[in-house]
């Protein structure tokens, strides 16, 4: 039998989002135009992205001077090219990488930066406030912790999540990809075990209840 000692395997990856994320954009698997990147009607429908934006504007626009914003999972931008103006600087970050060129090519701006950057294992940049829309649900519950791991280093929160409508249990694990935990009546609560994360205080943005019967997207701010 040959020696597999002269054929070393290649390192696995931790998890397989950045390429579970590429494969959602070159498949329109979220929708959109063929031609484009599309982050999923979470992003586009203005039943959902209008409360959020008047409910973030107004937390944001409460400062002065400005803050500094870390969107952790910035996507195609659609939501995250309105908060800028609100800011000091805005940080945005997503796993994969064409998308980061498409939108650095899109969108300008004197206080506006684009970072290609695994947020569950790669150190975050600092800021005021980091903003997860819509992100962890696509996790797993490794990947979530990494990220939990490295939230202290924000003063606020602004954490989006799609929900069950009523009771659930919260958390169960899932592979990265495309989907979220509604698929196995669940979501992410970064209160409940297993992250038992303790914000000084939590308050509730904004919650859209989903005319399709599928859930409820809710969003939280949290002072750590």
């Amino acid at each position: 039998m040959e020696s597999n000692q002269n054929h070393p395997k290649k390192p696995k990856t931790p998890w397989p989002t950045k390429a579970a994320m590429e494969q959602v954009y070159e498949q329109n698997f979220w929708g959109g135009d063929n031609a484009d990147f599309y982050s999923g009607e979470g992003s586009h429908l203005p039943a959902i992205v209008k409360p959020y934006l008047e409910a973030v504007t107004a937390f944001l626009t409460s400062f002065s001077p400005p803050l500094t914003v870390c969107d952790l999972g910035c996507g195609d931008f659609n939501v995250g090219k309105n908060l800028v103006p609100h800011t000091k600087k805005y940080i945005a970050i997503d796993i994969v990488p064409s998308l980061i060129v498409r939108n650095q090519q899109l969108f300008r701006a004197p206080n506006l930066e684009f970072y290609c950057l695994d947020i569950a294992t790669a150190p975050l940049p600092p800021a005021d406030c980091a903003i997860l829309r819509q992100v962890l649900q696509h996790l797993s519950n490794a990947e979530i912790q990494g990220i939990v791991n490295k939230l202290a280093a924000y003063k606020y929160v602004i954490l989006t999540e799609h929900i069950p409508n009523g009771a659930f249990k919260p958390n169960k694990d899932i592979i990265s990809g495309q989907g979220n935990r509604l698929k196995v009546k669940s979501g992410v609560d970064l209160l409940a075990t297993p992250f038992n994360l303790k914000p000084k205080e939590e308050t509730l943005l904004s919650a859209v209840v989903l005319n399709d019967g599928k859930g409820i997207i809710k969003t939280t701010l949290l002072q750590l």
